[in-house]
């Protein structure tokens, strides 16, 4: 399965690349091509998509955000394979956009693959691993409201992408460095909220 040789960033990019064809691409073939029983390369692919330009397309984001909440929200409830919507699953994009996706995270992904190697390695697995997935939740829900604004959901998406990271090279302490960037997400979101008068309305 190609999903099981996913283990660096560069590697999923060339599978994306190697494993796609057409001028479309569906969330199904995505999923396929990763292995939907891997959470490292599935939660790494749904980190780099809601970092990439695939974003630009109207309501991908908010897509994006809906398939890594209902994704890791199984895994923290202990589903084997996770369910998916038959409509979701069938959602198509244009793959150029996912090859220039690929090719603009050459450059950050070379150095996150020299970085990554097995360190506190039993951060990544059971029970652990629940763990990583409530967190992803937290990112997703984080995403919704900063989807709103222009790179608001950057930070929340690469929070994604390098929890899957650290699964994947079983390397703890970015997984460490991932739960910071989730807290810095919420930071932005209550600045944000602060800033609109929301936190006002709040009875506490």
């Amino acid at each position: 399965m190609p999903g099981t040789t996913a283990t660096t960033l560069n590697g999923l990019l060339d599978l994306l690349i190697e494993e796609t064809e057409g001028e479309t691409v569906s969330v199904v073939r995505l999923l396929r091509i990763v292995g939907q029983r891997s959470y490292g390369p599935l939660i790494m692919l749904l980190g780099f998509i809601a970092v990439s330009p695939l974003t630009i397309i109207p309501g991908a984001t908010w897509l994006v955000a809906l398939l890594t909440l209902l994704i890791t929200g199984q895994i923290v409830v202990g589903m084997s394979r996770p369910w998916i919507p038959k409509q979701v699953l069938e959602y198509k994009f244009k793959r150029e956009l996912l090859l220039k996706g690929a090719e603009s995270a050459r450059g950050w992904a070379s150095v996150f693959d020299r970085i990554l190697k097995p360190r506190l390695s039993f951060l990544t697995r059971k029970p652990f691993i629940q763990l990583v997935a409530l967190m992803c939740v937290a990112a997703a829900l984080v995403t919704f409201p900063l989807g709103l604004v222009p790179f608001g959901p950057l930070l929340p998406g690469l929070t994604i992408l390098v929890f899957g990271l650290g699964l994947i090279a079983r390397d703890g302490i970015v997984v460490l460095l991932a739960s910071a960037s989730l807290t810095g997400s919420i930071i932005v979101l209550i600045r944000l909220m602060e800033r609109i008068g929301v936190l006002g309305w709040l009875p506490f």
